[in-house]
């Protein structure tokens, strides 16, 4: 079962994450359920957080580890519409798990700020994007961020499931979130270097599922 192969390495790298190995492997099934009934994962974060939000939607838009060919129906319509390009589609282009980051669209962002509040940058568009078949991952090194914790109310009551990662304590938004990350550690920095590993190898346990032929 590649999901325990994926998992063991995490805690064999990363030790002080053994206690966390749990809600990891419930966070990966979270989204593999979503992901089956249709839906999508909303990310957001600020600063260094905002960058992983962008990361993440990043490994799971295309390939990361593993190779994704679209099916062969599709690669044949594409090659009916255009017998020439629609061939360079079908061999180019890879099966995408939708995810979006919230961090990424400047000029909705700069609306938001300017039209409404900045502190509603997230839960504006999570009001836009967000089905209750969809997950909000939540990043915070705090779980103190306002606008974060403004996001996990939103999606809460939009009945879409909330994942919180943050720094040990979790914060103010551990209240808000259905399963939390808290990974063992303070300062930023470190919080950040260690979530790294952890949404990697979500991200690899999720490929692993759809396209590693191993579906447990």
């Amino acid at each position: 079962m590649k999901r325990k192969v994926l998992l063991d390495e995490l805690i064999r790298n990363y030790p002080e994450l053994s206690e966390l190995r749990d809600s990891i492997d419930k966070v990966s099934g979270i989204i593999v359920k979503c992901y089956t009934a249709g839906g999508k994962l909303l990310i957001c974060g600020n600063g260094g957080s905002s960058s992983d939000s962008c990361h993440i939607a990043g490994e799971l838009m295309k390939s990361f580890e593993r190779e994704r060919p679209l099916d062969v129906s599709l690669k044949n319509r594409l090659a009916d519409i255009s017998a020439d390009r629609g061939k360079y589609l079908a061999d180019k282009l890879e099966h995408g798990l939708p995810a979006i980051s919230l961090s990424a669209h400047s000029s909705l962002i700069t609306a938001i700020c300017n039209d409404i509040d900045p502190q509603l940058i997230f839960a504006q568009q999570i009001l836009g994007y967000g089905e209750e078949k969809d997950v909000l991952l939540a990043i915070s090194t705090s779980g103190n961020s306002e606008n974060i914790i403004d996001a996990c109310i939103t999606a809460r009551a939009m009945n879409m499931t909330v994942v919180g990662m943050t720094g040990r304590s979790g914060g103010k938004m551990k209240e808000y979130c259905d399963i939390l990350i808290n990974v063992p550690r303070e300062k930023t920095a470190s919080v950040q270097e260690i979530q790294l590993p952890v949404y990697h190898t979500i991200c690899r346990i999720v490929e692993e599922y759809f396209y590693g032929g191993e579906q447990d």
